[in-house]
């Protein structure tokens, strides 16, 4: 999901009583680098070896010559995450209700494939 187009549809999100949640891999640092160049106004979480995204079954390990490809784009997960397991979380959308129940899932294993972030105002009318 691109955070510029979740930033987007922020307002809309909010004036339907509910709130944005993004959660990184990445470290604390290189998350607020993001928060601060892209002006979010919503909480960017660090989840930590993926702790959080392996509990949803979302995590996936890269192949080593797929990290090898990875580094060469400037894509150092070592250095972005803190360790070196080599794993990604699937890009996702959980939308939960008041009560915390899980009411839409969108996930692909396809990491081009994103959730489009205006569809979340639609599915929030829904579940309303």
């Amino acid at each position: 999901m691109e955070l510029e187009a979740l930033q987007k549809v922020t307002k809309d999100i909010e004036a339907l009583g509910a709130s944005i949640i993004v959660i990184s891999p990445q470290l604390e640092k290189y998350t607020q680098q993001i928060v601060k160049k892209k002006q979010l106004t919503f909480p960017v979480l660090v989840d930590k070896d993926n702790a959080v995204a392996s509990q949803f079954g979302l995590v996936f390990t890269l192949p080593g010559k797929l990290r090898k490809l990875y580094n060469t784009f400037g894509i150092d997960l070592v250095r972005f995450n803190g360790n070196d397991l080599g794993t990604l979380p699937m890009p996702g959308r959980f939308i939960a209700d008041s009560e915390g129940i899980i009411r839409s899932v969108d996930v692909h294993p396809d990491y081009t494939q994103r959730p489009e972030p205006s569809e979340i105002v639609n599915i929030l009318k829904i579940i309303e």
